[in-house]
Parts: structure tokens; C-alpha cells; sequence
């Protein structure tokens, strides 16, 4: 896509134009340039987009499982032949890498790998003789309208996370991408098309807090999975549930690295440097905060503090580029007012890198804080930007239970040698996703996401066994027969 495009959202097999009149600039990170304008949908639109899906329900859960599948495993060879088209979208409209972007696409073809073995894991299970000439069989059939709600930081991997498998569960999906990135969502659709699914089967919704609210209410709609901000999950899975949906809401984080003296640095600091800075921090199993063990602090603060001021920050499209630019200017300020707020709480700047100057795009230079508290607000909430706070603790027990105070619990990771510290940590962590020894503990497509207490609205979480039987009910025979 060149130029400013006005999109469409895409309903029934058609691209149609939204009935609402609002629209959003969508502009380039790296330099502010306009890429496209966006629909801001709403009820109107969410309810032919609705609609289009609960007609396409009864025929596309009657198609066989085995079929099904096979779509998913077209779907994927589209995703593998345009796998550097939807990299260089994605880079384009978020900032990051092109590097980090195709990542993010190879993750998400996985995730509809491990979607294309639903004739194995949606199978359900029988019982012989409960009791005298009496069988029991249990059922997996699909729950209905799916609606996935997703961020603006992985604008292919997520909805790759949620349709294929939500799709060959046999539900009809609707798709309500950020509207920060839309383009990418608007590539997926034309390529879900193009691999076969029936008209209604996969719908594009387009907007922003209007139409999740629409969606959310909706009362066609059975199912809700969405990936965002601990504030807006919260709001999904209170109004979804209270309108009697079945509700995931992927929340925020504060993701602790603890690094032991005996860590080997070598191998560590650049664990923890792509933990942290990675993707400009926008990512919600970015390192945020180091836990030093002590007598380690000072030779770690010293090799983290070099690495930060080596860092490259600049336009995702150069190839030198590590740190990209932030999602909006909206978003730097946002981050840029957190950095003051460390240096006000007497947070010491330990390293700060350098950011291109006079630059049109949304760029914040990387910081690293040294003599970080752990009551401190920039220790407690999550500022989502390439910001890295250093909490000093005297020893694993109280590193741990620092970690343990806070309100998240989506991710962490030990740093260590010592395999009783890492059982330790393992078993005492109060965390969904945890790493030994590396520093972004995301789980292969075949595990579950699993965030803990305020990182996770929901009982089924995502992708996995659980994304199964989250996009499936049970239903449970009973029989004799005379």
C-alpha cells in the first residue's frame, strides 16, 4: 500500500465502506507521514458485521473438522508466501524492526500450525458402562461468534493467536483490530479469503473504544478474546461477562528479571538489553525491572549501563536500527513523563541512549535507572517504552518476594548458574511465564499464554490446549440403550 488509503472493513465476503462517518489518521512512527485513515466504526457496523457472521454459523460448523483443517493449512502457505509483505506492513505502521517484525509473523504462523491439528485436539472422549449398559460420551462443539480484540503491538501475531483456531473450532470470528494498525489486519483478511473461508466466516471491524463497546454488548455475540492495557481489559471482561459472553482479556505487566551473582554476563546483558529494549519496550513480556542480587549489582549496572548507550535508535526501515521509534506521540510523551517522574522519586539515571534528533517520528532514547525503590510508581506500573529499572535486593528470597508485591503477574526470569536457585524461583515466583535464563519467556503456540493476577481476566487463556477449549463448549451424553 502506497499513499493514504481509506479502508473498508471487510463483512460478508465484501469490503464495505463503514456506515459511521468518523475516521483516524494512521500515521508512520518512524516519521509522521499519513499511511491511511481508518474507519471508526460503530454499532451500526459491528451489527451487519454480527450479523454477517451468525448467518455464516450453521453451515461453516457443519463443514467437517478434517476440511476445516485444511483451510488453516492453506491459510498458511498465503501466510508463508506473503510472510515479508505482512513483515514490512507490520514494521511500517508500528515501528518496529523489520527483524523483530518478521519474529512476530514466523510466531504467528505457528499459532495456525498448531490451529491445523484440531482433529486431534478438539476430539472428545467416551466412557463404556458408567453404570449397567449405560455409556458416556463428552462433546466439543463450537461456541458460536468469536470476536478477538487485539493490540497494536503485534498486529499480525495476536489475530494469528485467535482466528485460525477460534475458525477451524468451527466459530465464525470478527476481528477488531487496533486502530493504531490496521493495514496489517486489512492484509490478513484479503489472504483469509483467498485460502478459502466462506463469506461471513471471517469478518474486519475496523474502529476504535465504540465498536469494542458494541461488540462487547452485542447480544449475537458469544465469545470475547482480547490483548491490551490492564484498564481496558479490565473494562472488556466486566462488560462482556455482565452480558453473558465467554471472556479472555490478556492484561498488563510488570515483568521482573532477577540475575544472580554467579549469572554468567556474557550471555545475560544481551538477554536482558532484548528483553528490555526490544521492540521498544512495547510488549508485555519486556523486561521492565531487574532485581540484582547482591554482591552482583555494581558489575551488572556497569555492563547494562555500556550496552544501553550502544544501543541504535531510529526509523524502523533502517537496517542499523534496534530501538525504533513508540506507537504515537501521544505514547513518547506518555513514556517521556514517566522517565521525569523516576528522576523526580530520586531514581539515578544510571545510562541514557541517544534518540535521532529533530526527527519526525515518535522516538524516546532508551534509559536504564539505577537505586531504583521498590515502592517507587516507575517500579510499580507498567510505562510500556524502552525504560529499565534497577531494584537492588541482598538476596533471592527477597528479590522474590519484591517480585511477589506486584499487582501483575504475567511474566519473569532467574539469570543464574545455580540450578537450586532457579527450582527456587520456579517454584516460589508469582508468575504465569517464567524463564530460566532467558528473557522473554514467550511460550510456544502449543502452551497456553498464561498470565497470573492482574496480567489475566478470565479462566481459559490464550493459544494452547486452553485456547481449545476456550473456542469450544462440552457437551456431555448420556445413553442406554433398550
Amino acid at each position: 500500500m502506497s499513499g493514504t488509503v481509506e479502508l473498508q472493513n471487510f463483512v460478508g465476503g465484501h469490503w464495505v465502506s463503514a456506515m459511521a462517518t468518523g475516521r483516524l489518521d494512521v500515521p508512520d512512527p518512524s516519521d509522521g507521514s499519513l499511511l491511511a485513515r481508518v474507519p471508526r466504526s460503530e454499532a451500526a457496523d459491528v451489527d451487519a458485521a454480527v450479523h454477517a457472521a451468525r448467518i455464516a454459523f450453521p453451515a461453516w460448523r457443519e463443514v467437517p473438522v478434517a476440511e476445516r483443517a485444511r483451510r488453516i493449512l492453506a491459510l498458511r502457505a498465503l501466510l508463508e508466501t506473503h510472510a515479508d509483505e505482512l513483515a514490512h506492513t507490520v514494521s511500517r505502521e508500528n515501528g518496529k524492526t523489520l527483524d523483530e517484525a518478521r519474529g512476530s509473523i514466523r510466531r504467528g504462523i505457528e499459532a495456525t500450525e498448531f490451529a491445523a491439528s484440531a482433529p486431534t485436539t478438539t476430539q472428545g472422549y467416551f466412557l463404556e458402562d458408567v453404570s449397567h449398559g449405560v455409556d458416556t460420551t463428552l462433546l466439543r462443539q463450537p461456541v458460536g461468534v468469536v470476536v478477538g480484540i487485539t493490540p497494536f503491538n503485534f498486529p499480525v501475531m495476536i489475530p494469528l493467536w485467535m482466528a485460525p483456531l477460534a475458525l477451524v473450532c468451527g466459530n465464525c470470528f470478527i476481528l477488531k483490530p487496533s486502530e493504531r494498525v490496521p493495514l496489517s489486519a486489512v492484509l490478513l483478511a484479503r489472504l483469509v479469503a483467498e485460502a478459502g473461508f466462506p463469506p461471513g466466516s471471517f469478518n474486519l471491524v475496523h474502529g476504535d473504544s465504540a465498536a469494542v463497546d458494541a461488540l462487547l454488548t452485542h447480544p449475537e455475540v458469544d465469545a470475547v478474546s482480547f490483548v491490551g492495557s490492564a484498564p481496558t481489559a479490565r473494562h472488556v471482561y466486566t462488560t462482556a461477562a455482565a452480558h453473558g459472553k465467554r471472556v479472555q482479556a490478556l492484561s498488563g505487566a510488570k515483568n521482573h528479571l532477577l540475575v544472580m551473582p554467579d549469572a554468567d554476563l556474557d550471555r545475560s546483558v544481551p538477554a536482558i538489553i532484548s528483553s528490555a529494549f526490544g521492540q521498544s519496550g512495547e510488549r508485555c513480556l519486556a523486561g521492565s525491572v531487574v532485581l540484582a542480587v547482591e554482591p552482583g549489582a555494581d558489575r551488572l549496572v556497569e555492563r547494562l549501563s555500556a550496552a544501553v548507550r550502544s544501543l541504535t535508535v531510529g526509523p524502523s526501515s533502517e537496517p542499523d536500527t534496534e530501538v525504533g521509534p513508540v506507537i504515537r506521540a501521544d505514547h513518547r510523551d506518555r513514556v517521556l513523563r514517566w522517565i521525569q517522574e523516576g528522576e523526580a522519586s530520586g531514581a539515578v539515571v544510571a545510562a541514557r541512549g541517544s534518540a535521532p534528533s529533530g526527527a519526525d517520528g515518535f522516538y524516546v532514547a532508551p534509559v536504564l535507572f539505577d537505586r531504583v525503590r521498590p515502592e517507587m510508581p516507575i517500579a510499580q506500573e507498567e510505562i510500556f517504552g524502552p525504560v529499565l529499572c534497577v531494584v537492588r535486593a541482598p538476596s533471592l528470597g527477597e528479590a522474590i518476594r519484591i517480585a511477589n508485591r506486584s499487582r501483575f503477574g504475567n511474566a519473569a526470569a532467574i539469570f543464574t548458574r545455580d540450578g537450586g536457585a532457579a527450582r527456587e524461583f520456579v517454584h516460589a515466583i508469582e508468575a504465569g511465564m517464567l524463564g530460566v535464563n532467558i528473557g522473554v519467556p514467550a511460550p510456544a503456540a502449543y502452551f497456553p499464554f498464561v498470565g497470573w493476577k492482574g496480567s489475566f481476566f478470565g479462566d481459559l487463556h490464550a493459544a494452547g490446549r486452553d485456547a481449545v477449549e476456550f473456542y469450544m463448549r462440552k457437551k456431555v451424553v448420556t445413553t442406554r440403550w433398550f
